[in-house]
């Protein structure tokens, strides 16, 4: 028998958002990701934050994988995979983007 005391009350839904900086929608397709030890795969990028983004590549990247990300011919940039599903996977960066690097990418600066 339930009392007053334990009468349903509505919550708000949990927010599963963890991130610390916002991700900026970018469109790059000339990326690649390759895993430690193995051949680059062609990748794209859908969206770009400091700290990570988001890929889409024929590549198979499990959470926890250690990863190389290439961004429009740069420099290789060394990574974690967070996730991964339905041939996109999302990634951290060991290291902050620099803020210029940021720019140049979102603003199509080359």
């Amino acid at each position: 028998m339930a009392s007053r005391a334990s009468r349903y009350v509505a919550a708000e839904p949990a927010s599963l958002e963890q991130r610390t900086t916002p991700r900026m929608a970018v469109s790059i397709a000339d990326a690649t990701v390759r895993p430690h030890a193995a051949a680059p795969v062609a990748a794209s990028l859908s969206d770009l934050s400091a700290y990570g983004c988001r890929i889409a590549s024929m590549g198979d990247h499990a959470a926890g994988d250690r990863v190389w990300v290439r961004l429009a011919g740069g420099l290789p940039i060394a990574a974690t995979v967070v996730w991964s599903a339905d041939g996109l996977t999302g990634c951290r960066f060991d290291q902050g983007l620099a803020r210029e690097v940021i720019r140049a990418l979102t603003l199509g600066v080359r």
